[in-house]
């Protein structure tokens, strides 16, 4: 060997290395079995910013003469290697990824104080509707309509007990009109203006009124009131009297059960509520006067 010749391009034999030569293997009786890299392996393909290269096979149990280089000489199998283009990068957290998990947890905690805020608001949307309504409700009882509650039966037929009614109270408002004879009103209890009763206009001031035998004659002249049946008349004479200015003389349908103004006297314009506009309770009795 010459001294410019690469040692190590000799291939590697025993006698090289001052060991002693053996024989070659006898022949098997049975063939050789069959190794994991009979198999032909595709080329190993990557997804991503790298692509591995194909790897090189090599058998261990293939003839000398048929493996790559045989023909510059003996070449001994060596076992399976698989060579990498470049040496795998190390894998580290994106950072848009964790930039994104870290904006979605602050997003949930903004999420979370937005649904409080928004509960809140529409809990103060809620009490302001709900004072605006008693506000409202206040207004339209004081100044407008009232519901009102029959107890008794003092305006039978007409009226029964526990009927529900809606009293109008523009009615009867001094710009608007007064109470008309035939009307049926709420007004105060002229001895205990706490209560309210409900009773029907029979005359107005400056007006006759005389009752003969359970008859109402108003100025001489019979009342219609058809609306009384039989059993609910009463049969007392009273009057005859003038009503006073400013008052009203009022009864009940049920003639023989009602307390009025045959018994302690007359309305001043001031105590009367409002009409009776609409029996709205029961459903199927509703109607309108």
């Amino acid at each position: 060997m010459s001294d410019s010749q690469d040692p190590y391009d000799t291939p590697p034999t025993p006698d090289r290395f001052g060991l002693p030569s053996s024989s070659p293997p006898e022949p098997l009786d049975h063939p050789a079995p069959a190794s994991r890299f009979d198999h032909p392996v595709p080329a190993a393909r990557f997804e991503g910013p790298f692509q591995a290269t194909p790897f090189e096979r090599y058998d261990s149990h293939r003839p000398a003469e048929e493996m790559p280089g045989a023909e510059n000489g003996p070449v001994h199998a060596e076992p399976a290697r698989i060579a990498l283009g470049e040496p795998l990068p190390s894998l580290e957290p994106l950072p848009a990824m964790a930039g994104h998990f870290g904006a979605g947890a602050v997003n949930s905690a903004s999420d979370s104080g937005s649904l409080s805020g928004r509960l809140a608001d529409e809990f103060v949307a809620w009490l302001k509707t709900l004072a605006s309504a008693a506000v409202y409700a206040t207004l339209i009882v004081t100044f407008g309509f009232q519901v009102a509650r029959v107890e008794g039966q003092s305006m039978a037929p007409t009226l029964q007990d526990q009927d529900r009614l809606i009293v109008n109270k523009f009615a009867y408002l001094s710009a608007v009109g007064e109470p008309k004879v035939g009307d049926i009103v709420m007004l105060y209890y002229p001895n205990n203006p706490d209560k309210s009763f409900v009773k029907r206009v029979i005359a107005h001031e400056h007006q006759r009124v005389r009752i003969v035998n359970g008859k109402v004659f108003r100025d001489d002249v019979l009342v219609d009131d058809a609306f009384v049946p039989d059993q609910y008349r009463s049969h007392e004479d009273w009057g005859p009297e003038v009503v006073p200015e400013g008052y009203y003389f009022v009864m009940g349908d049920h003639r023989n059960n009602s307390s009025d103004s045959r018994h302690w006297g007359y309305v001043p314009k001031k105590y009367i509520i409002g009409r009776v506009q609409l029996r709205w309770w029961p459903v199927p009795d509703a109607r309108t006067f």
